[in-house]
């Protein structure tokens, strides 16, 4: 089963830089591994939206569920059913904001044989927790790799611990990421019709978020990471001069493996989302095509044959059967 094949890759994950660590090989961990992913992340991320830019979109095809703009009096919606380019920064905004999409979803159950329709309220508050907090996260480790501390970071971070739970405190991103990304996991384990359509591509960055997530929490409040050491880790490795301090941890060891895991992981599978979903013409067209007529311009040229072509051809013979003619 791919659940299995999954954790299998999580285990290796956990354990060989368990291994590296003990075996003193931290310039592997600490700068070879995590510069070859992030190269990794930036090519394959630009070489897929690439190849996606440059894929033709013959047809306007934005999906729509939402009156289209025509007579001025009949009322249009201008988020569902876009006519213009503010239409579509609108639209563009609840999907990759809020999830409009997913908010709107339903699921279908038999009950004795007979379809029944209800909300998927859950998945969408859970996936959006899920993003959000990521983002959250990420924002806040941008003191890492930043020389004054970048305002909104320290800002987002006394926000995000605004209850003061435990020395140190205790993030609510962190807790919303690790709660989302369990949901996220049980949900394809326990719907039979959800685990029958998951691969093991869909289980492995859950998993990896989890072991990310969790690994971070334990050096916050246990390990206790040398933060000195770990941002001029960093700090190395934007300047494009690594360097390996003292005082790292093995479970910070794991810690990075798995985020260099996932970056490499980001372009080579469904994570890349995130650039695709700018680029998806169901969402980024203006639905005018009655308004505009669209030409391919890499149509081949065709020769027609109008109908007054096709009338002066075949006008007796249209005559002869009754057929009424333009011309006589």
């Amino acid at each position: 089963m791919p659940i299995f094949a999954s954790l299998l890759f999580i285990v290796i994950a956990i354990l060989f830089p368990l291994f590296a660590a003990s075996a003193g090989w931290h310039g592997l961990l600490g700068i070879v591994i995590p510069c070859a992913a992030w190269a990794v992340f930036v090519f394959g991320f630009v070489w897929r939206v690439v190849v996606w830019a440059r894929s033709p979109v013959p047809f306007r095809i934005p999906v729509t569920s939402g009156q289209q703009r025509s007579l001025s009096w009949i009322k249009a919606d201008a988020a569902e059913n876009p006519s213009g380019r503010w239409g579509v920064a609108l639209r563009m905004f609840l999907e990759v904001a809020l999830f409009r999409s997913l908010f709107r979803n339903t699921r279908t159950d038999l009950y004795k044989g007979r379809p029944v329709y209800g909300r998927t309220k859950n998945l969408w508050l859970f996936g959006w927790l899920f993003h959000a907090s990521f983002l959250v996260i990420l924002v806040r480790h941008l003191r890492l790799f930043s020389e004054p501390v970048v305002p909104m970071a320290d800002t987002l971070a006394a926000v995000d611990g605004m209850f003061e739970i435990g020395v140190p405190t205790l993030y609510l991103s962190d807790l919303c990421l690790l709660a989302a990304a369990a949901f996220l996991l049980l949900r394809r384990i326990v719907i039979p019709r959800v685990r029958y359509i998951s691969l093991a591509q869909d289980y492995i960055p859950l998993l990896l978020v989890l072991c990310i997530a969790g690994s971070g929490l334990l050096m916050r409040h246990f390990d206790k990471i040398d933060l000195v050491a770990v941002k001029e880790l960093a700090s190395g490795w934007i300047c494009f001069v690594p360097t390996l301090p003292e005082g790292l941890t093995a479970v910070f060891f794991v810690h990075l493996f798995c985020v260099s895991a996932l970056l490499v992981w980001f372009p080579l599978g469904k994570l890349m989302h995130m650039g695709g979903v700018f680029l998806s013409p169901t969402r980024n067209l203006a639905n005018d095509s009655r308004r505009r007529r669209h030409v391919n311009p890499w149509n081949a040229p065709v020769k027609v044959h109008t109908y007054e072509e096709y009338e002066e051809e075949f006008r007796n013979q249209m005559k002869a059967v009754g057929l009424p003619v333009d011309k006589e």
